[in-house]
Order: C-alpha cells, then sequence, then structure tokens
C-alpha cells in the first residue's frame, strides 16, 4: 500500500438536535471526490469520532465507500478508549470496505511500549488490512516509541504512520530508521518539512474547505520538486495553519471553513462550542487572503513555465 497525496479527515455534519447528517455528509464526500483528493480519513479527530457511537462511525464508512466506488483510498479509524471496541471497528473495517485501517494509541491509559505494541498487533489481526499508525501524544498522552516501532515490524500490515506530534526530531527519526513505514504529515503547520524529508502524503483537515490550495503544495514539493514555488505557497498559508494548530478550537475551525466554502457542516458536539462571531469573522478573512495568494502563485508559476 503507497500513500501519496492529500488526504482528507472527513468531517461530521450535525444537525441542531446533534444527530448526524447524513445528507450534508454525503454531499461533502461527493465535493471532496470531484475536487481531485487521493483519499480521504473516515473516523479520524476531525471527524469526532470520539463522540460517535460504533453504528454511527461504520454508517459513515459504508456510505463513503458506495459514493466513491474504488475511485478514492479510504482510511478508516479505529481509535477507542476501549481497545475491545477498536477491535470491532478493525473487523467492520474489513467487512465494510476500507482500504486501509488507522491505529492510534488507546487514550488516557498511558500504555508502556510493550503494552501499545500488543494492542496494535490485536487491531491488525482483527482487520487484517494495510495499516497507518497515528501517533499524537498531545491527546493520547504517550507517543509511539522505537520500541513499539520495532516490536510491530514482525507485521508487514504497519507500512504508514499519521505523525502529529509537533516534533520534527521524530521526523528525522522515522524517515532515517524506520524507511519501510512511510510518514504522512500530520501536522499542518510542518508539510514543507515533511515533504523536504521524502513524505509523499498529508492528511490535511484544511482541505475539507480548501483542497485545491493543498493540492497545489503537494504538487508543487512532491510531483514538481519545486520547492522555492513550496515555500511561497507554505509562506501564504501559515496564517491557516495558525488559526487551526495554535487556535484552540480545531475542529470547530474547519467546519466554519466548509461553511464558508458553501456546504453544510453542521454544528460540534458536545464539550465543543462553535466559533464567537468575531472568531468566525477572523477565520473568513485569512481564507480568502490564503486563496488569492496561492492563485496568484500557481498562476504565476504556470506563465512562467509557459515563457520557457
Amino acid at each position: 500500500m503507497h500513500f501519496e497525496g492529500i488526504y482528507t479527515p472527513v468531517i461530521t455534519p450535525f444537525k441542531n438536535d446533534f444527530s448526524i447528517d447524513y445528507d450534508a455528509y454525503s454531499a461533502h464526500v461527493q465535493y471532496l471526490l470531484e475536487a481531485g483528493v487521493h483519499g480521504l480519513m473516515i473516523g479520524g479527530t476531525t471527524g469526532e469520532y470520539y463522540v460517535e457511537s460504533h453504528e454511527e462511525r461504520v454508517e459513515l464508512l459504508k456510505i463513503a465507500r458506495q459514493i466513491c466506488g474504488n475511485k478514492l483510498q479510504i482510511i478508516f479509524g479505529t481509535g477507542s478508549i476501549n481497545p475491545d471496541a477498536s477491535l470491532k471497528l478493525a473487523e467492520d473495517a474489513a467487512k465494510f470496505g476500507a482500504d486501509v485501517i488507522l491505529v492510534a494509541t488507546p487514550p488516557y491509559s498511558l500504555p508502556t511500549q510493550e503494552e501499545l505494541a500488543h494492542h496494535a498487533l490485536a487491531v491488525d489481526k482483527a482487520a487484517d488490512l494495510p495499516i497507518m499508525l497515528y501517533n499524537y501524544p498531545d491527546r493520547m498522552g504517550v507517543n509511539m516509541e522505537e520500541a513499539f516501532l520495532d516490536r510491530i515490524s514482525e507485521s508487514k500490515n504497519f507500512c504508514g504512520i499519521k505523525e502529529s506530534s509537533g516534533d520534527i526530531n521524530r521526523l528525522h527519526m522515522l524517515t532515517r530508521h524506520y524507511p519501510n513505514i512511510q510518514v504522512a504529515c500530520g501536522m499542518d503547520d510542518q508539510a514543507l518539512e515533511f515533504f523536504a524529508w521524502g513524505a509523499k502524503s498529508w492528511v490535511c483537515a484544511g482541505s475539507n474547505f480548501l483542497p485545491k490550495e493543498h493540492i497545489a503544495l503537494y504538487n508543487a514539493c512532491v510531483l514538481e520538486n519545486d520547492f522555492s514555488k513550496g515555500r511561497k505557497i507554505m509562506s501564504a498559508m501559515m496564517p491557516l495553519m495558525e488559526v487551526l494548530e495554535q487556535g484552540g478550537k480545531f475542529i470547530q475551525s474547519v467546519k466554519h471553513g466548509v461553511t464558508l466554502d458553501g456546504r453544510v457542516a453542521g454544528d460540534v458536539r458536545k464539550p465543543l462550542r462553535g466559533l464567537t462571531d468575531a472568531e468566525k469573522h477572523a477565520m473568513a478573512q485569512v481564507v480568502n487572503t490564503l486563496k488569492t495568494t496561492v492563485a496568484g502563485i500557481v498562476a504565476e508559476s504556470a506563465n512562467t513555465q509557459a515563457g520557457e
């Protein structure tokens, strides 16, 4: 299994009564398919999996697979505070058409590296699908360290890792010492660094509403190997990255971005609350400036190439 391109961790639109708006979700998945992203992540952090039932999570997978057919790679999240729940999710991932499962650390329990390896291998056995690991210690409390990575290497299914620690030294360690595990950028404000170190995929929540701009950065760095252009695009995207990664309202901001783009994103489930009017206004300004600036960079590059 190869991970290449832009992977969107899909939002889950909720109605005013906080039930899932499956029609809005279906329309959003169709939009992402037509927008040209390379894969979808269903049941990731951005999708608010932690406040959804097993049945809801599986239904979101079924709908995405029905809409996308075989046109997009679908990664299905198995994360849960309860390891047994992760096993059931893994089983249903295989049953209902996921291409890949996402395996995270069970939060709160703070397992040792050996305990974490036993969990990951159990989830692997339940699905027997390619696996993208999810390293996010800020939310899970534990890093996936070298002892863990060495232990799980006995299974060929562990072929990728979404690295969301924010620690650039882990990127260096992974690319140098674990070339068999493909690294996907999971920290939006470090996308340029990940691409420079050979990553070919980016799991980016902002692609829910700015797929073209995120694809432009991927194209510049990975397909064109033009890091001068890539730096310009990344610089234009940094104000958005600061809102998402440092603003304290990550999912709310992503959902408002979808709303600004003209689709139904709905509310967030508790304990989260939506953006204030001031935050919405600031978000709109950031998005508008980003779109204009990136469009100009892409157009300038195209004109330069045409004149050569």
